[in-house]
């Protein structure tokens, strides 16, 4: 019996060591990424959203790493407009579900649940989500515009907390803070 209430002290305290020693504010990113591979918007082609007419996946042959994150892209021409751009082809607020944005929370948008409104990608967690914006353009766009900077402020890019801009891009000083501007092409 003492021997049990020991096991359970010490896993509680291991718990709690672990829960101060990472901030609730690392658990999510500036920018989504697959769990498991750490590579944004599940390894999809940024690029391919507005040249495809579905989005192709990446290849870890053609990467690129921008605001901390390695992004894969189909083709070596695809990486190449995003280098020169990111900002235009990167979803918008880094990929979080707008809807969820402009209700007042933070939500994974799915690369899949996407759309694109003045040239410019946004994710959805849900179709009802997308469904949702479609009906409410101006209107989601705006409140997630004003939502973004106060639930962003304290997301984790990379190694460090990384700002965005009001509209939701992520900054093109990144790229010049050195969390950004790395090439692979295998």
């Amino acid at each position: 019996m003492m021997r049990q209430i020991g096991k359970q002290i010490l896993t509680i305290v291991a718990w709690l060591v672990l829960a101060t020693a990472s901030p609730a504010g690392g658990l999510v990113t500036t920018i989504i990424t697959d769990p498991l591979t750490g590579v944004a918007i599940d390894g999809y082609d940024a690029v391919s959203y507005f040249i495809d007419s579905e989005p192709q996946p990446g290849k870890p042959d053609f990467e690129y790493v921008w605001a901390g994150v390695p992004w894969y892209f189909e083709s070596a021409a695809n990486r190449d407009v995003f280098m020169r751009s990111p900002e235009s082809y990167a979803p918008q607020f880094g990929g979080h579900c707008l809807m969820s944005l402009s209700r007042g929370y933070l939500s994974d948008g799915k690369p899949r649940l996407f759309a694109i409104e003045a040239l410019k990608l946004y994710f959805f967690y849900s179709s009802a989500n997308r469904d949702a914006f479609l009906l409410s353009r101006t209107e989601a766009l705006a409140a997630a515009t004003v939502n973004w900077p106060k639930l962003s402020k304290d997301l984790i890019a990379g190694d460090e907390v990384l700002a965005s801009d009001a509209d939701g891009a992520i900054p093109a000083s990144v790229a010049a803070d050195g969390a950004g501007g790395n090439v692979q092409s295998n």
